[in-house]
């Protein structure tokens, strides 16, 4: 589902209420309690085992069977209309996984070739889910899916944060294969790939085997019984034990890299011709060491961080801040979900072309700790306020270094703190605070944070953009309050940022401000074979000052939703809001859908966009604005999947044009097998403004147009070879679209595990 230009506030409670897993973890059973958790006792394999999806090993036929007998979505805790059956078992090396999916029609089983870790392809798919608590403490866990042509996808999952760290990568085998009764998927997880104690005695981990399985309506059936008024579902997890005298050894992985790129620039555009560059070639090495059990090590050194997956585009037009763009780096991704705290202090991608990091994650008993540090060969500085936000960069190198601590306290509740500091010549910026998560009951949390920032920026960024010349302090706090339930969701926060804060080495664009919010959404399910699985309402409400009391924000909006047959999910929503730009208040309406349907397992459709007010930043006034964004997705038999989306926004001033603008792009997959495929991107956008209604020189005509096409081979996350070539061209008001760069690039990484 996109959404696209919602205000914060109300895009959050948009997307609670789109997205059922969102709100809780589970279901409450309609029987009023959940059972105790039951305990499987696994028994070591005694003949050698062969992943290849055929479960012809006698050591399967000895191991004790986990049966999938609880639909917890959309059933409530009912009797899955599918069987599954699971067996796990191990030996010294690795766990093993296999499970029995039975079908009445195996011709609709959705299965298709994908790349690892696939968001957009594999979750929709037919797919078994392993979930491993292996300190058994019920609040992290390693997650690994598996489709039944034995694509992956793994993940840690943060029961306090309620966060999927998709970015994880372990190395595991697994196979897949159709069958006329079913599909069957078999799994090795290496325990070297793991954290456990390290203990001669027996072992006691907690586990959870889901099952999804995505027809008109997505049914998802797991091993346990689930609460969906408790938010905390690894307590809920079922219990394995019986390993016994397994270690995960040195647990030692060394990557060394070679990347060689070219990259091409227009000597004078747009009539200058192509220069061909130098070609570089870089060595690097990743390492990952684990220290103890539960406390790994990592550590780059010359690391390639060009972006072999180009971020999506985004609009850049009449906005006020600065865009957020996710990270996509596996050093600063592994144990990310560490660093996350409300205030979004930690962003790596400030970090822009590092020389070399360190990084250091674990726990030791209660207490985690979180260390890592880059040199940087640039520095990326964005410069907030209460109106807007600029950004910068400053040719100095600079150093970042990041330090987190957290105490478990009591069963799922903790506290932390947190320092962050950018050094550099003639700046820094320093970080430092403390938070806390408190699980006040099974649906109800509350999430606090403060932190003090120290600043100095060198002379020239303060005379350009209009900074203190001396060094300066600002403050940030941020407080929420979360209940969750079976057929609630509701919420209550309240932000203080001053104007002094800054927040460098994270992501904090907007300051001067003190804001209070709150949401609810009430839940109606409904029974088995309705036309309806999930109908809602909800109302949101926020408010913003600066420190001087001037409101500069406020709003208050109510969406109405429905979830049911062929995947479809519809939300309406409209608000009435207040916006303060330069000592101007204006008043706004505004109405929208999202919507997104999945009538067959090759297609999907999504549609969201809206209509109404909206602030015209370069004339500062109330404008009309119609955003529309409809997207599919669509595979051709098993090994090709296309995604094709496009934004559209329009903005007018009394009937007048101001601008419009399109923004079309297209990712295109063709596999051969689980391992290798063909990738191709296209990115194109077009604005076209009316010169009459801008205070200011502008083209009448900007386009863009970004291609690349990559072949990619992954015998493992870090075993890898690349091979690309991507180009770039703009254009003008006279100007038609003219190359103004290309780049070829080769990489190639082999994981080596002594």
């Amino acid at each position: 589902m996109t959404l696209v230009c919602l205000r914060p506030r109300y895009a959050l409670t948009l997307v609670l209420a789109l997205c059922p897993a969102s709100v809780v973890a589970g279901q409450q059973p309609s029987q009023g309690r959940t059972p105790g958790a039951t305990v499987f006792s696994v028994r070591r394999a005694a003949t050698p085992m062969r992943v290849d999806g055929r479960l012809d090993e006698p050591a399967w036929e000895g191991a004790e069977p986990i049966p999938l007998a609880w639909e917890w979505f959309p059933g409530d805790n009912l009797a899955p209309p599918v069987e599954t059956r699971c067996w796990v078992t191990y030996d010294a090396r690795s766990l093993y996984m296999a499970c029995e999916a039975a079908d009445p029609h195996p011709e609709q089983i959705r299965a298709h070739l994908a790349d690892r870790d696939d968001l957009n392809r594999t979750p929709q798919d037919d797919h078994i889910v392993l979930l491993l608590d292996p300190f058994n403490d019920e609040r992290r866990a390693f997650q690994f899916r598996v489709n039944p042509l034995g694509v992956q996808m793994d993940a840690v999952l943060s029961t306090a944060e309620g966060f999927e760290d998709f970015s994880w990568d372990a190395i595991w085998a697994s196979a897949g294969r159709i069958t006329a009764e079913g599909y069957v998927v078999e799994v090795a997880i290496p325990f070297r790939s793991l954290r456990f104690p390290k203990t001669t005695g027996l072992q006691t981990w907690g586990i959870i085997i889901e099952r999804s399985y995505p027809r008109s309506n997505r049914h998802r059936v797991r091993s346990m019984p689930t609460d969906r008024s408790n938010s905390c579902l690894l307590c809920q997890a079922n219990k394995l034990t019986g390993l016994q005298g397994i270690s995960p050894g040195l647990n030692l992985e060394l990557t060394p890299t070679l990347t060689s790129s070219r990259s091409d620039t227009i000597a004078g555009f747009p009539d200058g011709g192509v220069d061909a560059g130098k070609i570089k070639v870089d060595p690097g090495v990743d390492l990952r060491w684990g220290l103890t059990s539960n406390m790994s090590l990592n550590a780059t050194v010359n690391p390639d961080f060009s972006q072999v997956e180009a971020d999506a585009a985004q609009l850049d037009v009449n906005t006020r801040f600065a865009l957020f763009f996710p990270e996509k780096r596996p050093f600063f991704l592994e144990g990310a979900d560490f660093f996350n705290t409300p205030v979004n202090a930690v962003f790596t991608r400030t970090v822009a072309a590092p020389l070399g990091g360190l990084k250091l994650t674990g726990k030791a008993g209660a207490n985690g700790i979180g260390l890592f540090g880059a040199y940087d060969r640039v520095t990326n500085l964005v410069l907030p306020a209460n109106e807007g936000s600029a950004s910068t960069q400053l040719a100095d190198s600079s150093f970042t270094t990041v330090v987190r601590y957290r105490r478990d306290v009591g069963s799922s509740s903790y506290i932390g703190l947190l320092y962050t500091d950018r050094e550099g010549s003639g700046y820094f910026n320093r970080v430092g605070g403390f938070d806390a998560f408190v699980q006040i009951s099974r649906s109800n949390s509350l999430r606090a944070q403060y932190l003090l920032s120290a600043t100095a920026y060198p002379a020239q960024v303060s005379a350009d953009f209009g900074q203190p010349a001396e060094a300066f302090t600002g403050g940030g706090l941020e407080f929420q309050l979360q209940h969750a339930s079976r057929d609630w969701f509701a919420y209550a926060q309240y932000e203080d940022l001053s104007p002094e804060f800054r927040a460098d080495a994270g992501f904090v664009p907007r300051v001067d401000q003190r804001e209070v919010g709150a949401g609810a959404v009430r839940n109606f399910w409904g029974p088995r074979g309705a036309w309806y699985t999930r109908l809602h309402a909800g109302l949101t409400s926020a408010a913003t000052w600066k420190h001087d009391g001037t409101l500069t924000d406020r709003e208050v909006a109510a969406n109405i939703g429905y979830l049911g047959p062929l995947q479809t999910s519809l939300t309406l929503f409209g608000s009435y809001s207040r916006e303060r730009l330069r000592d101007v208040d204006h008043d706004m309406v505004e109405g929208g859908l999202a919507l997104s349907i999945r009538p067959s397992g090759a297609v999907v459709f999504n549609l969201s966009g809206h209509v109404g007010g909206a602030v015209d930043v370069a004339n500062n006034r109330e404008s009309l604005r119609v955003v529309a964004a409809p997207s599919v997705q669509f595979s051709v038999g098993r090994p090709l999947t296309v995604n094709v989306s496009h934004v559209y926004q329009r903005l007018m001033h009394q009937g007048q044009h101001i601008f419009t603008a399109n923004l079309a792009q297209s990712r295109i997959f063709l596999h051969f097998s689980t391992r290798a495929h063909v990738r191709a991107v296209v990115q194109f956008q077009d604005v076209r403004r009316n010169l009459a209604e801008f205070p200011f020189p502008v083209p009448n005509k900007s386009q863009s147009l970004f291609t690349q096409l990559l072949f990619s081979y992954k015998l493992n996350p870090q075993t890898v070879a690349f091979l690309g070539y991507s180009d770039d061209r703009a254009g003008l008001t006279d100007v038609a679209l003219t190359q103004t760069g290309r780049t070829f690039f080769a990489k190639l990484g082999y994981a080596l595990r002594p």
